[in-house]
């Protein structure tokens, strides 16, 4: 037995000594990286000439009026997404189509990580902003007919638009265990969302492959490359940019250095060099933030914006000339959602927040009563019937609710900037819709009135 237990101890050793050579020579032999490709955004006159344009056509009189920001300091046109009453939905995302229409995706089902959650999808006519009815792009079971694997559960799916025209979805699913053992499958559509590959794994690691999730946007390299933000939670939490081929290989993945409790990654590339990398903080603290001046080659050390994150997720865009930062702005909870900007390649530091939704009470819980009061209300304007209204309710009160009181949550925000330059945001209200706000990115935000009027005071 001493020499059986020898000779394994030794073959256990030889196995991570092979396994470190490898991670060197990978690292000594590691492909020059490529420039970050900077995709066109339109010009500030020609989006504002085709909105123009838009505004007096015919096919939008009928568009109900914008609303006002809770502040009252801008305006935009918001509508639900889903449609599906009842569900817990969550993690949305967006791109546009070749006709100028946005698809949505989404996970939805009764709970988060339950067996029975679905990937679900809907399609915007821009000239009405009208979802359609929600149908389900993947199931359970569509993943395991074509990965021949057993799947637990469905998470987070991230849709966008590659270089070569088609459409990739990454989706986030877990065999065994939680959402630390999650690895992230891929789906390619030529027609636009209407058919769709047979989803194939992600393989990130040559061994357990296992622990990497998505939930921001992908950026692009000259080279046709994809680069895809993740996360891992597996033993530690880190963020990472796996570079991919259009073929869908793992060429390369690069650590953010220092981003142990950071998670969901958020990529802005300002010139083919420079990119910033915004992320969640695990820990509740806040916003934390990397810098590349070599296209990704190499990044800072991850350290603490002056905003603060309660464990929550963003999301991020550039157009022209600006970026923009989706989050929730308080140190506590998510009953505020907020947009951010500021000039390409520039500071959120002290930034103006554009407030896209807030409780009426902030930071304080509304009584269980209220809390159905304002959900019941907000649903009915939007042409939601009793029976609809009163099931999202309930959907609601199962995730957000105690006895007594209730928290209000608006998170998981997505951005997109479409080609007729309005600012698209996607996020989950209440945890039992999406929700869509679109607005233009050109629009002075006004001063705050509340503000002012406690200076005049002084």
């Amino acid at each position: 037995m001493p020499g059986f237990k020898h000779r394994m101890h030794l073959m256990a050793g030889l196995m991570l000594l092979g396994i470190f050579l490898m991670a060197g020579w990978k690292i000594a032999h590691r492909l020059p990286a490529p420039d970050f490709l900077t995709l066109p955004q339109p010009t500030d006159s020609s989006a504002r000439a085709l909105r123009v344009t838009q505004a007096v056509g015919p096919t939008t009189a009928s568009l109900p009026p914008q609303q006002q920001s809770p502040d009252g300091r801008f305006h935009f046109d918001a509508r639900f997404v889903s449609s599906s009453p009842g569900q817990a939905v969550h993690a949305a995302s967006i791109v546009e189509l070749r006709d100028g229409r946005l698809r949505a995706v989404w996970f939805s089902g009764s709970r988060e990580g339950a067996g029975d959650v679905v990937i679900k999808t809907s399609v915007m006519d821009p000239a009405s902003l009208r979802w359609s009815g929600e149908a389900t792009l993947l199931e359970r079971k569509h993943l395991q007919q074509g990965l021949w694997r057993y799947v637990k559960k469905i998470g987070n799916p991230v849709i966008a638009r590659m270089p070569d025209d088609s459409l990739v979805l990454w989706t986030v699913n877990v065999s065994v265990g939680g959402w630390a053992g999650s690895s992230i499958t891929w789906l390619r559509s030529i027609d636009d969302g209407m058919s769709w590959s047979l989803p194939r794994r992600l393989v990130t690691s040559p061994f357990l492959n296992i622990s990497t999730l998505a939930k921001g946007a992908p950026v692009f390299y000259q080279d046709g490359h994809i680069g895809l933000p993740v996360y891992h939670e597996f033993v530690s939490k880190f963020a990472e940019i796996l570079r991919i081929s259009p073929q869908g290989q793992v060429i390369d993945k690069t650590r953010i250095p220092d981003s142990q409790a950071s998670l969901q990654p958020v990529v802005l590339v300002s010139s083919a060099q420079q990119a910033q990398i915004y992320m969640r903080s695990g820990s509740s603290t806040a916003v934390m933030t990397s810098e590349t001046v070599d296209a990704g080659k190499t990044w800072s050390a991850t350290h603490a914006t002056a905003w603060p994150n309660p464990d929550s997720a963003l999301a991020g865009v550039v157009t022209s000339g600006r970026q923009w930062l989706a989050l929730n702005p308080k140190p506590q909870n998510r009953e505020i959602l907020a947009l951010l900007q500021t000039r390409a390649a520039g500071s959120f530091e002290g930034a103006d927040p554009w407030i896209v939704e807030s409780s009426p009470t902030p930071e304080t819980r509304l009584s269980v009563s209220d809390y159905e009061r304002l959900l019941g209300d907000e649903l009915k304007a939007r042409g939601a019937s009793e029976i609809q209204a009163q099931a999202d309710i309930a959907s609601a009160k199962r995730q957000l609710c105690g006895s007594a009181t209730c928290l209000q949550e608006f998170s998981y925000p997505y951005l997109l900037q479409s080609r007729d330059g309005y600012l698209h945001l996607v996020y989950t209200w209440h945890r039992s819709r999406i929700k869509h706000v679109r607005l233009d990115p050109l629009q002075v935000l006004q001063p705050d009135a509340t503000r002012h009027a406690a200076s005049a005071a002084h």
